[in-house]
């Protein structure tokens, strides 16, 4: 067993499944974890259940945060249309107040229970919809605040954020995920995926999906509605 030990932010989907896959392959002993946020769908949480076990996670924790019940976001409010046109300027519906800092904050508190220095998110700063919490800029905060917040990092062991995928394309991640034999029809990216996780092939997340398949010159495995 690796003595290296990493948290892993796990949604299910395509990016976090290739981050998962990465992590492991530089020898990390990973942690997953999940999040219930009141998302839209649960078929990602299902999904992520599939690929940790696939790709060997030591433990996969799910925690429950209710979001919803700030709203503000297509994603975790239903009178919110999941915008299809692709035609998005600025910040579009589908950003989710303080999601990524939440799920960072919740990884934080599992590393220093399980001894972890290293956190691995898939945040992407190219294909990355225009969310704000996606950006280098973000992360080295967030890193900043993870050293003076916590027990760990005040008695000097402190933490490493890992953001393998904030530069690539959508095909390189694909590329990626591939040559480290993640399988991803297992995983769900759509906004809006119905209850047994097929995608609706519309909104923005799978127009950018389907485009980083053919952009890699292989076969989409998404299951669509």
């Amino acid at each position: 067993m690796s003595t290296k030990k990493a948290v892993v932010l796990l949604s299910g989907g395509l990016d976090s499944a290739t981050v998962l896959a990465m992590a492991k392959a530089e020898g990390y002993e990973c942690h997953a974890l999940s999040v219930a946020y009141g998302q839209r769908h649960s078929a990602e949480l299902v999904a992520a259940v599939r690929v940790a076990k696939r790709l060997g996670a030591a433990s996969h924790k799910h925690i429950q945060v209710n979001l919803d019940a700030i709203g503000g976001s297509a994603l975790t409010d239903r009178s919110i249309a999941v915008p299809e046109a692709g035609d998005t300027i600025g910040i579009p519906v589908t950003y989710v107040p303080a999601r990524n800092t939440m799920f960072l904050a919740l990884a934080l508190g599992q590393a220093e229970v399980v001894g972890a220095q290293a956190l691995f998110i898939g945040v992407n700063a190219v294909d990355y919809s225009g969310y704000p919490d996606c950006r280098p800029a973000f992360i080295e905060a967030f890193q900043h605040l993870a050293s003076v917040a916590t027990k760990a990092g005040v008695e000097g062991a402190g933490f490493e954020i890992h953001t393998p995928l904030i530069a690539l394309t959508k095909s390189e991640i694909i590329q990626k995920g591939t040559a480290l034999g993640v399988d991803f029809a297992e995983t769900v990216s759509c906004y809006q995926a119905d209850a047994e996780g097929q995608a609706c092939g519309r909104c923005d997340s799978c127009r950018i999906r389907r485009e980083g398949f053919e952009a890699a010159g292989l076969p989409d495995p998404t299951r669509y509605a």
